[in-house]
């Protein structure tokens, strides 16, 4: 499967079951193990478990393989091997504790999350770029002031 369309489909599954501050990175370039890590927060072991479970569910349908999952029958800390990416979903101290984006977040992939629909119907759509899908770094706004004479 390609990358761009697994990493759409493992956000829009953590996404379904309310996930936070879900971030992706792109690990090419560190190890020729996996192309991306993906970083999401749950709120219990119940809603760690839930998200991992809709990951596996969601790269299935898609028609992915599942290498392995770790860590579910404790629930703080699920990560989801999913061969060209790997999931980690991790309860919000562990998160902040470990700080897994030190360590993979050097480049960070831009995706566009959905916006809350009450409805339930839209998704997250993919970058319109087919260039590189990487963020580039922020500038600083530069602050203008009319002069007075």
């Amino acid at each position: 499967m390609d990358i761009r369309k697994l990493q759409r489909v493992i956000v829009d599954a953590l996404e379904d079951v309310k996930a936070q501050d879900i971030k992706v990175f792109n690990t090419s370039h560190l190890t020729s193990l996996f192309d991306r890590v993906i970083v999401a927060s749950g709120t219990s072991n119940r809603q760690t478990k839930a998200l991992a479970s809709s990951v596996r569910e969601g790269v299935k349908e898609a028609g992915g393989d599942i290498i392995s999952t770790e860590g579910e029958d404790i629930g703080e800390w699920v990560l989801v091997d999913c061969g060209d990416a790997v999931v980690h979903i991790l309860q919000p101290a562990l998160r902040q504790y470990y700080n897994l984006e030190e360590i993979w977040g050097d480049k960070p992939v831009r995706i566009k999350l959905s916006t809350p629909n009450p409805f339930g119907g839209a998704r997250a759509s993919e970058p319109d770029d087919e260039e590189d899908d990487e963020t580039p770094a922020a500038k600083p706004a530069r602050k203008t002031t009319a002069r007075r004479k």
